[in-house]
This record gives C-alpha cells, structure tokens and sequence, in this order.
C-alpha cells in the first residue's frame, strides 16, 4: 500500500480547494446533488461526487493515484457537522 503524504500547508490545501470548488466544480455539481459530497483533486480539479465522503474519495483515486483530495457537502459549509443542532421552539 502506498503512503500518500501531504504537498501543502493546510492554508494552501484548504484555499486551492475552496479556490477550484467555487470557480470551477460547483456548478457543474449543485444541482440534484445537494447534500452529497464531492471530492476535488487540488492539483488536476479532477472531481468525483458521492453520497458519502470514502465513496468519493475512493472513485477520485481510482481515475488519480496521487490526487491531493479536498472534500465539501454540495449545499453546506462543511463536510461534517460535530455537536448538536438545537431544534426550534
């Protein structure tokens, strides 16, 4: 198995795949997928989306090997939520 290892400072890797998300892969990815993720290669722009991040993740290496992997939630600020969401009264 291979190791891969990180190229960038997470400044860099967080801001290429903000950067290719918004100019490039977003529109080609909003509609009808919302809720789902895409994982971005922030070296190729290459894309995959799936209903899960590991899915994603897993068909991006297969077409890149060494892909450097961002990934969102089409729709949401972030890949994962951490705590609890306080329901409306």
């Amino acid at each position: 198995m291979t190791v891969r290892e990180p190229r960038y400072s997470k400044e860099e890797f967080s801001r290429r795949g903000k950067e290719l998300y918004e100019t490039q892969v977003r529109a080609q990815v909003e509609d009808g997928n919302h809720g789902k993720i895409v994982a971005i290669d922030i070296e190729t722009g290459a894309f995959e989306v799936a209903k899960d991040s590991l899915t994603a993740a897993k068909q991006l290496l297969r077409r890149h090997p060494h892909a450097q992997i961002f990934g969102i939630r089409i729709g949401h600020p972030a890949v994962h939520r951490f705590g609890f969401r306080p329901t409306a009264s």
